[in-house]
């Protein structure tokens, strides 16, 4: 072999080193598995680390950094996600149903504010109307955040552990009938004041074990809170719907 030839192969042999150097991190790493499939072996993981350019060590590095932060804002977002109320919890249960026993105290309430003779009437069922309308938009809105559909095929009271006993003729506690709303709509002057104290206190205790029973079943604080706040509210009108039934001389129904 002569010194020329010889010289040729290093200098080739150089040139061979270079262009896998000058390749890019990926491609270092086909060119790789390439010859490992060809050798028909497996390499380990330290030969092809040893194996990769400097630009497809940075290449890795910057790849493994991304899959540990991918993974950590996974873990992150899974574990700040919070955890809804399910169908058939306490707190969907109430929150349909108290806002159908809602409705009908609205309904009530803008006939008193329409019809009623004494001005306070007129005064306590307008701001009745207003607050438990406002309580429906609320619970309403948790039922959408929920992902659950706004009334559901379940019997009244379902989500009280016997509740069916606290059910009189399909409605839940203190609700009138469609007679007795009939009725109201049809009075005047004084017998409706007098009949609408009468059915309001009625809905109103109603209302008040409704709210006792979900704080029963250890509710999320948004339920518990707006529970907390309707159980204030309806029981200092409970109290003058007391006094003003007192003055009527009339006494509270069943």
């Amino acid at each position: 072999m002569t010194v020329a030839t010889t010289t040729k192969r290093q200098a080739g042999a150089s040139s061979a080193r270079s262009g896998l150097s000058g390749r890019s991190g990926l491609s270092g790493r086909s060119g790789l598995s390439a010859r490992s499939g060809a050798s028909g072996g497996s390499s380990s993981l330290t030969s092809i680390l040893r194996g990769l350019s400097p630009r497809g060590r940075v290449a890795l590095g910057i790849l493994c950094a991304l899959v540990v932060a991918v993974i950590g804002f996974t873990v992150g977002s899974a574990a700040a996600r919070p955890s809804y109320p399910a169908e058939g919890s306490a707190d969907a249960g109430f929150a349909r149903d108290m806002s159908a026993h809602h409705a009908q105290a609205v309904e009530l309430a803008m006939m008193a504010h329409q019809q009623a003779s004494l001005s306070d009437i007129r005064t306590l069922g307008g701001d009745i109307a207003l607050t438990q309308q406002a309580q429906i938009g609320m619970m309403q809105t948790w039922l959408k955040h929920w992902g659950l559909p706004p009334t559901t095929t379940a019997a009244p009271m379902a989500w009280v552990p016997g509740g069916d006993s606290m059910v009189r003729d399909n409605l839940m506690p203190g609700m009138a009938t469609r007679d007795e709303v009939e009725k109201l709509k049809a009075m005047s002057g004084r017998d409706f004041d007098v009949y609408f104290v009468q059915l309001m206190l009625r809905h109103h205790i109603g209302g008040i074990h409704m709210v006792d029973e979900v704080l029963k079943q250890n509710p999320t604080s948004d339920v518990r809170a707006l529970a907390e706040t309707m159980k204030t509210g309806q029981t200092k009108e409970v109290v003058l719907l007391q006094q003003l039934l007192k003055e009527f001389g009339a006494s509270p129904i069943n």
